[in-house]
């Protein structure tokens, strides 16, 4: 098969834009305490984990049940490759109890694992909006809806589910997972996430869901969402309701708990939970400055000033500084040297590219320059006005 040039630059093109745009956030993205997923990353870097103790109770209904689960779901995420890609793990560990209820009720417990999933997704496309905030002229533009947002962010996802869980949950062999993640940012604070699944492809036991979550940020750290779940299978039909809180403790760890009403075939129910989720930041900016030539720019010329000496606002304020009654410094003036007489010859070759040279003045000099004549001018003021004030 022959590649042409042309396709490798898209390849490396494709690469490298998605390169560009990172995922990473300031602070940390958790999927909890919600069920859906995000379809934006953790960005490369970052370690996230997800956990979540949850307790489930439903009615016993008539022939086999599963009116009871304790346990702990927790789910690893990070990003390797690409910004736009992550890698994900998922574990679910519980203890169900499981009824048979016909002439008479009888139950058994069984521990476990019940999930143990391996999966990854990409974001596909994601929606830029503008920055309204921007707006000074015209209040009706700076609070007008941007239809920009009712086009979501969408992003693909591909798992497998491994069958190293215990007997009640087995589906006899490896099976694959995909889905579409979508989200939509209707407002700063409120947004919307849909994920589509088809879940245990190709077994006896597989099933078509939907995920709806709406959140609503109230300030920096508190936060809460409403979620609607459906699972179609094929001789029942499950639906819950959930609602919760988070509560952002710091930029890298959040609370969160969450309560659902639960719809299981003919079984009706409750699930609560409570979990935690932590991030090890590790990241660092991919791009990097150049110069007009293209090369790396190692060290500014204003990054060297600023090493050497202090802020401008500092230069300013060290002026108000109270300073000893007996110790007076006066202010340094620069003295004009007078220029000389050209010479003749080479050494006025010479002497002619020098005074050349000291009439050039770099920018850090003449912001130097300009900051001196700014306290000189101020300090005199500031003599000014205790002379009238004297008098």
């Amino acid at each position: 098969m022959n590649v042409s040039r042309l396709d490798l630059f898209i390849v490396f093109f494709l690469v490298g834009y998605s390169a560009i745009f990172a995922q990473y956030t300031d602070v940390i993205n958790s999927n909890k305490p919600g069920f859906s997923e995000s379809p934006y990353s953790v960005g490369s870097g970052v370690y996230q984990f997800e956990s979540n103790v949850f307790l489930r109770k439903t009615s016993i209904e008539p022939t086999f049940s599963r009116p009871e689960s304790f346990g702990l779901d927790f789910m690893f995420r990070t990003s390797l490759f690409l910004e736009k890609l992550e890698l994900n793990a998922q574990v679910t560990y519980q203890e169900d109890k499981v009824a048979f209820k016909n002439v008479f009720t009888s139950q058994y417990s069984v521990t476990g694992f019940s999930r143990m999933t391996i999966g990854a997704k990409y974001l596909v496309y994601q929606q830029e909006y503008e920055d309204k905030t921007k707006e000074v002229r015209s209040w009706k533009r700076r609070y007008a809806f941007d239809k920009k947002r009712l086009i979501p962010s969408v992003a693909v996802y591909l798992g497998m589910n491994t069958d190293f869980v215990n007997e009640i949950h087995k589906t006899g062999s490896v099976t694959p997972k995909a889905g579409i993640l979508l989200q939509h940012n209707l407002t700063r604070d409120f947004n919307v996430i849909t994920n589509l699944y088809y879940d245990n492809i190709g077994s006896d036991f597989a099933e078509y869901s939907y995920i709806i979550t709406a959140t609503q940020n109230f300030s920096d750290r508190w936060s809460a969402f409403f979620e609607n779940q459906m699972v179609f299978q094929e001789y029942q039909n499950n639906i819950n309701l959930g609602l919760g809180l988070a509560y952002l403790y710091s930029k890298n760890f959040q609370l969160n708990t969450s309560g659902r009403l639960l719809f299981e075939g003919k079984a009706q129910g409750f699930y609560a939970g409570l979990g935690v989720s932590y991030r090890i930041n590790k990241h660092e900016d991919t791009y990097t400055e150049l110069d007009d030539n293209g090369l790396k720019l190692k060290d500014t010329p204003i990054s060297k000033y600023n090493k050497r000496k202090p802020g401008f606002f500092g230069r300013i304020f060290n002026i108000f500084k109270k300073k000893d009654k007996n110790s007076r410094s006066r202010p340094k003036r620069s003295r004009k040297t007078r220029s000389k007489k050209k010479g003749s010859g080479v050494s006025g070759l010479f002497g002619k590219k020098k005074s050349k040279e000291k009439k050039k003045e770099t920018d850090i000099e003449k912001l130097e320059r300009e900051i001196k004549e700014m306290e000189e001018e101020m300090k005199e003021e500031g003599k000014k006005k205790k002379k009238t004030g004297n008098n």
